[in-house]
């Protein structure tokens, strides 16, 4: 069995590692929000210190952050077609060998497949983390947030392209002097 060639490996390292890091976490957390406030949303509330911060089992058929919750069959196939298009955007398009642009992927791709699973096991994504002035959301939806705006911020900011080598000056070689310098006599 070979390894992996040296390119693929350098694309994909970070990016694997921390989403497959961001799906467990998140798939985890799900379940012991499930196991410790359910089997029914809302059937619990658990304080967490301060009386802004509360975890609440819900269940969302919208997308992030409780948007949009009316269609849910449309929002599962919808975030399964993101979900490709960020990854041949991240293999076609973008710099896929910058590190900020690797963990940005690895945070979106990790998030938007635990809340895919979600969405294919129960029909809506679980949501628990409430603040109180925000919809409730999870650790899904807050990476696939965090590693959007680090994106945004790396795209606007910083660039899309790699860091290019300066092209290579032409040199005289004596020989392409000669012959040119014969032609013109």
């Amino acid at each position: 069995m070979s390894a992996l060639p040296r390119s693929i490996h350098r694309r994909w390292a970070i990016p694997a590692a921390l989403g497959i890091l961001v799906f467990v976490c998140d798939q985890l957390s799900k379940g012991w929000i499930i196991s410790r406030l359910g089997p029914e949303p809302f059937l619990r509330v658990m304080s967490l210190g301060p009386s802004w911060l509360r975890l609440v089992y819900t269940q969302n058929t919208g997308v992030a952050f409780g948007l949009f919750q009316s269609m849910p069959e449309l929002f599962t196939v919808t975030s399964i077609l993101i979900t490709i298009g960020a990854i041949y955007a991240y293999v076609v398009h973008l710099p896929n060998r910058v590190t900020w642009v690797q963990v940005s992927m690895g945070l979106i791709i990790g998030g938007a497949v635990g809340n895919i699973l979600d969405r294919l096991r129960l029909g809506a994504v679980v949501d628990f983390i409430s603040v109180g002035w925000w919809p409730v959301f999870n650790l899904a939806d807050s990476a696939i947030t965090v590693g959007v705006t680090a994106m945004a911020t790396y795209l606007i900011f910083i660039g899309d392209d790699l860091p290019t080598t300066p092209p290579i000056a032409p040199r005289d070689d004596g020989l392409l002097s000669d012959l040119l310098s014969r032609d013109l006599e």
